[in-house]
């Protein structure tokens, strides 16, 4: 029988390179070109109350904007020190959003991948590509599985101190776009699409909530390198109330950190209440972050998620209940979310803005969790 070899990297999940004699087009070409390329055209479509809640977070939805060029320009020039290009960084957030399982992101990173020339088909190239969608995947997954030897990988796949700090400001930024583009979704009342079949990662364990002083897992910028947008970024983060050592490792990306620093400011200025911080102890309780649960308020409550949010949950009030219940599902499984997460909070009495900020800062801790996991110890 005759065999035949067809071009197979056309479809949106990108793993290993191969060569196409043609390029195809991605599923859905329109995707790339969008206006809006953090809320993915949702702003455009939302009327009525959401409108006017989504023009009350401009100033949030303002700073993700302002993030997405750093992170992905439509042109991008690489050096000795700097050496993720743009299909590295596209490839990035596409596995990044096909681990969220959101469908609008999918499309959206697919459709800029899609006509970017890979790498070349050396070993090393390939070797280089498996270990960043290994790590991406894994992160944001199931943020604990990252350790030293998983940094160790990247350094011995090439990334340098610099690269390895942009790409988790990579992962932890989708993650934070898909937990926002699912609550909007949930808001709109929009249908849900999942994959069947898959599995939810398990909470971390509770040993992983040891209370201990966070260490950078990378050596952190030295001042007397540090150029002056890097010196504006660390003034700009001190207010964010991180270790010292944190704000030094992730200014090896200034331009970033200050962007995700402005980010956390206009979420505090927003709203911040009982609720917001509650979601937020969730979400990190979830993923297993230490540094970020700890900023809870000590009491009966923050033990009790502590054991488990299961354990949580008998102990909280029917609004906590309500709050713990649609940040756990927002931070396990966001393709999942739907407007059936949110209207617990609104029978117990919640105005949708208060909803949306609980949303917000589930969301905005997902993407601080895995700053602090994938870059302390």
């Amino acid at each position: 029988m005759e065999q035949r070899r067809l071009p197979g990297n056309s479809q949106w999940y990108h793993e290993t390179q191969t060569s196409l004699p043609t390029q195809r087009a991605p599923l859905v070409p329109e995707a790339a070109n969008v206006e809006d390329r953090f809320l993915l055209g949702l702003g455009q479509q939302a009327n009525g109350e959401l409108n006017t809640l989504l023009q009350r977070a401009e100033p949030v939805m303002h700073a993700s904007r302002d993030l997405y060029p750093l992170l992905f320009p439509d042109l991008l020039n690489t050096s000795l020190t700097h050496t993720l290009t743009l299909y590295d960084r596209l490839c990035t957030a596409l596995t990044v959003a096909q681990v969220a399982g959101v469908q609008r992101l999918c499309n959206h990173y697919a459709a800029r991948l899609n006509p970017l020339p890979g790498p070349d088909s050396s070993r090393e190239s390939n070797r280089r590509l498996t270990q960043i969608t290994e790590y991406a995947r894994q992160l944001a997954g199931q943020p604990t599985l990252i350790d030293a030897a998983a940094l160790q990988r990247l350094d011995d796949a090439g990334l340098t101190a610099p690269d390895i700090v942009t790409f988790n400001q990579i992962i932890g930024f989708v993650c934070w776009q898909a937990r926002v583009v699912a609550g909007i979704h949930a808001f709109m009342a929009l249908p849900v699409r999942w994959i069947p079949g898959v599995a939810v990662p398990p909470d971390a364990d509770a040993s992983c909530l040891q209370p201990g002083d966070w260490q950078p897992a990378l050596p952190p910028l030295e001042p007397r390198y540090a150029a002056a947008d890097q010196l504006v970024a660390i003034n700009s983060s001190a207010p964010l109330g991180l270790p010292e050592a944190a704000c030094w490792l992730f200014a090896h990306d200034g331009r970033v950190l200050s962007g995700w620093s402005a980010l956390l400011a206009a979420l505090a200025a927003s709203q911040q209440t009982a609720e917001t911080r509650l979601a937020a102890a969730v979400a990190s309780r979830i993923n297993g972050s230490a540094g970020c649960f700890y900023r809870y308020p000590e009491g009966a409550l923050r033990d009790a998620l502590a054991e488990g949010v299961d354990r949580a949950l008998h102990l909280a009030t029917p609004v906590e209940q309500a709050v713990i219940n649609l940040a756990a599902q927002l931070t396990r499984s966001p393709e999942r979310f739907s407007a059936a997460h949110l209207q617990p909070l609104r029978d117990a009495g919640l105005s949708d803005g208060r909803v949306l900020a609980a949303v917000l800062s589930a969301a905005a801790a997902s993407w601080g969790n895995r700053l602090m996991q994938g870059l302390g110890l």
